[in-house]
């Protein structure tokens, strides 16, 4: 009698599937959906198919994989007040005046805590920041 030398293994049940958090899929996710990134990559990194990888994006989109809602995004109020002839030109017209009534291509800035800005639309960006940033310290 020969005796045979092979080995034999015996697989009794299958790998178990793998949970995923809400915030696991999300990344994974996120991940996927950067520049430059390809979905089989990801997948692979992950160990995950693409399909499944698919799918969450789909419960993404859908907001099926945020644990609170999002809120939406909050606008400020705009309203066009007419324009006002201004009485006589300062020698030197002022790039931003608090108190006046705007005139014609000049814009009003009113901030939370009751100040107004009216700046021209020569104003100087950079200022313009610094004064708003002034205004917002307290």
């Amino acid at each position: 009698m020969s005796a045979r030398n092979e080995v034999v293994e015996v697989v009794t049940r299958g790998e178990r599937r793998r949970a995923w958090s809400v915030e696991q899929k999300r990344l994974i996710v996120a991940e996927a959906m950067q520049p430059g990134a390809t979905s089989t990559e990801v997948a692979r990194r992950w160990g995950i198919g693409t399909g499944l990888l698919y799918t969450w994006r789909q419960q993404f989109f859908a907001g099926e994989l945020s644990e609170p809602p999002t809120p939406a995004p909050a606008f400020a109020q705009v309203s066009l007040a007419p324009p006002v002839e201004p009485e006589a030109p300062p020698p030197h017209p002022p790039t931003a005046t608090v108190g006046k009534a705007p005139a014609t291509g000049q814009m009003e800035i009113m901030l939370a805590g009751g100040a107004v800005v009216r700046v021209g639309a020569d104003v100087d960006g950079a200022a313009l920041r610094r004064v708003l940033a002034a205004l917002a310290s307290p």
